[in-house]
């Protein structure tokens, strides 16, 4: 199993360095074919490895070598395979290499493909490493590689402002998430000593609760951070500024996932601190309604797909919250299926517009998208929680475990999924029904996508409706929820008649309808209506024009003040000064260096002089 599982992280590893170090005698589509079969190779040795832990069903540590030596600090290099690794795994490599394959019909001509294939692959890279590691500080370099690399592709049209800043905000809204993961291993080294994992979960049990709590706050921080959530959700929309399958990409299989991985792989720290699992439970709710409030005003495509990526984060946190981490990881699972589908969707829609992105100029495409259309349908319904589809199970196991657990939450979850159906199918009308807008300032027909593209969203389609099946109980034995148990410390028991989760799952349906119809009503004969489309909401409750106030306007008058005042009045006083004073020393000095030969001798006779007086006076006393 060893060689096998460190094929998955350097399958991708190995595509990045071809097309690094061949990108000038790479075409266009040898980079994106180079790249796709990388990330494919790493979606075979997962699967590999998966059937060779099938078979033993016991984790395994891979040492690499011996990394970090410093006094009480060793940090040995390796990989943890565990059912938590290896199914992050499956689906990271899985629907990236559908994304990678639809990148080269939707990249095709970009000045740059040879870099943005060579980007994916170092951000699917650093993705494996980061849940493959066997120690958080091996963990804290694959967190910072996916950072790293958001930044690079978020701004990967850089001569535009708009992008440029993007990818800035996201990485700096990153950095205050790091603090939080830094401070968590800083607290874990001080009092166990270790960095990993094993160790971590084997001596947890001896941490005081404050240190728990201080420690899953901190991590909950470095999540908010990396998953978007509040208060550093932010970012997140803005990084629509990078081309469409960067968008899946973060938003499906890679980065925004990270911190739910983060805070599940560390469950058995969790499992310690009541206070710290409530925060994170509730700062999740939180997220999940107010992200799904904006989604609603929103007019761009692609950032009401990107809030709605935020309000479903937030119920994994939720899920995370509560403890319900097998229904967390579910709905990451179907997550990653229905959105990706839904970006790539958008992406080909947005191509056959030659980039237009505003859903009031769009309208009456389903004619003109034969494959797009039907495929982007599943998305809409699977993500709005119509069954049978993917959505309504893992969104329902995630408010099956509320309302055992938690109420008020689970009304605040259910509201929630009421607003999700209702943005979702606000998108799907002003896209593909009503009039076609798209007219008033779009020449020519629109088009169907090449099938690199189309080919990625009919089996991203067929994942959503089949995703369902993997949580299952009565279809078979062994479910996700039980092949995940090994790597959770503690999970939610949720004891509940059949009565009540027929109940439950009635409610769940009723919410979908609700939100569906109300959609419909509202929107199947307009484009835009000020009355719905609330300014605080599509101004994202301005949290932005907060910070501004708060943050960086106070900071930008003190950059000033210290500019003018500080700077030129104090720092350049005091070294002019100082200079002023050396120059008027030295002029006066330098009068003694007349350049007389004359002054001179006098100078020496004058000194002999008082140097016989002075002995002279000293033997006389």
């Amino acid at each position: 199993m060893a060689h096998v599982a460190l094929l998955i992280v350097l399958f991708p590893l190995l595509g990045f360095a071809l097309v690094l170090f061949n990108g000038s005698e790479l075409s266009e589509r040898g980079a994106g074919i180079v790249a796709t079969t990388a990330v494919f190779g790493s979606f075979v040795a997962t699967l590999v490895t998966f059937y060779l832990y099938l078979h033993h069903e016991t984790a395994v540590t891979i040492h690499l070598f011996n990394w970090i030596s410093a006094g009480t600090l060793q940090v040995p290099a390796g990989l943890y395979v565990d059912p938590l690794a290896l199914t992050m795994c499956l689906f990271v490599t899985g629907i990236s290499t559908l994304i990678h394959l639809y990148s080269m019909g939707y990249m095709a001509g970009d000045r740059d493909v040879c870099k943005f294939f060579l980007y994916l692959n170092l951000f699917v890279f650093s993705m494996l490493v980061l849940v493959l590691s066997d120690n958080l500080l091996q963990t804290f370099v694959g967190w910072e590689g996916v950072g790293a690399c958001s930044y690079w592709l978020v701004s990967y049209y850089f001569d535009r402002d708009s992008a440029a800043s993007a990818g800035k905000k996201a990485f700096l809204y990153n950095r205050v998430g790091d603090i939080g993961l830094l401070a968590a291993m800083f607290l874990l080294f001080n009092h166990l000593h270790t960095l990993t994992y094993t160790t971590i979960f084997s001596l947890a049990s001896t941490l005081s609760p404050t240190t728990a709590t201080l420690i899953v706050l901190a991590l909950l921080l470095a999540a908010t951070g990396k998953s978007a959530q509040i208060p550093l959700f932010n970012w997140l929309p803005d990084a629509m500024e990078g081309p469409t399958p960067v968008s899946a990409l973060i938003h499906a299989a890679t980065m925004v996932t990270a911190g739910v991985f983060l805070l599940v792989r560390m469950s058995p720290v969790l499992a310690l601190s009541a206070n710290g699992r409530a925060t994170i439970a509730v700062i999740g709710g939180l997220t999940a309604f107010v992200a799904a409030t904006i989604a609603t005003a929103q007019k761009d495509i692609k950032k009401v797909l990107a809030f709605s990526t935020v309000s479903q984060i937030g119920y994994m946190v939720l899920a995370v919250g509560v403890g319900a981490y097998g229904a967390a990881l579910f709905l990451m699972i179907a997550h990653a299926f229905f959105k990706a589908l839904l970006f790539l969707g958008s992406g080909s829609v947005i191509h056959s517009l030659h980039g237009e992105q505003d859903m009031r100029r769009m309208g009456g495409l389903a004619k003109y998208l034969p494959l797009t259309f039907p495929t982007f349908l599943i998305g809409w319904l699977t993500i709005s929680g119509v069954p049978p589809l993917a959505g309504f199970w893992a969104k329902g196991a995630v408010l099956t475990s509320l309302y055992a657990l938690n109420k008020a939450l689970y009304a605040l979850g259910l509201l929630t999924a009421i607003l999700t159906a209702y943005y979702m199918t606000r998108l799907f009308v002003l896209t593909f029904r009503g009039n076609e807008r798209f007219r008033e300032s779009f020449h020519g027909e629109p088009h169907e996508s090449p099938w690199v593209m189309t080919v990625p969203l009919v089996i991203l389609a067929a994942l959503s409706v089949l995703g369902g099946l993997l949580d299952l109980p009565w279809l078979h034995q062994h479910t996700l929820e039980t092949f995940l148990s090994p790597s959770f410390a503690t999970t939610a028991v949720v004891a509940q008649s059949s009565g009540l989760q027929i109940s439950l799952a009635v409610a769940d349906v009723i919410a979908a309808v609700i939100g569906l119809l109300a959609a419909f009503s509202l929107w199947r004969d307009r484009h835009e209506n000020p009355r719905l489309e609330k300014s605080f909401f599509e101004q994202v409750w301005h949290w932005d024009d907060a910070y501004d106030a708060t943050i960086g306007r106070p900071l930008t008058s003190l950059a000033a003040f210290s500019g003018t005042v500080i700077e030129e009045r104090v720092i350049d006083a005091a070294v002019m000064g100082s200079a002023s004073r050396m120059r008027r020393s030295s002029e006066g000095l330098s009068k003694l260096q007349s350049g007389f030969v004359r002054h001179y001798a006098l100078a020496m006779v004058l000194g002999v002089a008082v140097i016989v007086v002075y002995l002279v006076a000293k033997v006389g006393s």
